[in-house]
């Protein structure tokens, strides 16, 4: 898969950025092409090997249908958690990493359950925000609304089943 500057792309775990440079560098005699992505909510830069985008996970932004589907997974019912909580973090941060949206929305939802009966830790209310932060800023872009409106769909999406959204940490 390529991409152009100016694309905004995902980055597993770490949500949505955009393109910024296409650059070659060079290691002994060997070339090398690499991805400048930025990613806007804190202005880190990551560079991206051409070679290395598919075992990375690089994805273009999910479209509006899958979106609709993400929405409506959060809507209905609950879902299966484990009450181990190792096993449930290492099945967590897997599905984080995986890069799909549809992941990340699984283990949004599983740990709004678990937040309604008891405090999550310190690590499952990061993983919270960064599951959050992932939804909110691909519903954002593939939607064409603010942060704020995305938010917005994502509270009525999980009131439907039952959840509340805690304030972003």
């Amino acid at each position: 898969m390529t991409f152009q500057i100016g694309d905004k792309v995902v980055y597993p775990n770490q949500g949505v950025g955009t393109i910024e440079n296409i650059s070659t560098r060079s290691f002994g005699s060997a070339f090398e092409k690499f991805y400048l992505l930025r990613f806007g909510c804190n202005s880190m830069t990551v560079l991206v090997p051409f070679s290395n985008v598919a075992n990375i996970g690089l994805r273009q932004v999910t479209k509006d249908r899958e979106i609709s589907r993400i929405l409506s997974f959060l809507s209905n019912g609950w879902c299966a958690i484990n009450p181990d909580w190792k096993v449930r973090f290492k099945e967590n941060t897997e599905k984080m990493q995986s890069g799909d949206l549809l992941k990340a929305a699984e283990v949004f939802k599983a740990l709004l359950q678990i937040h309604v009966d008891k405090a999550l830790s310190f690590r499952e209310k990061k993983m919270l925000d960064r599951a959050r932060h992932m939804l909110v800023s691909e519903i954002s872009i593939s939607r064409n609304v603010s942060d704020l409106h995305a938010v917005a769909m994502l509270q009525r999406a999980v009131a439907k089943a039952g959840l509340t959204l805690p304030a972003a940490s």
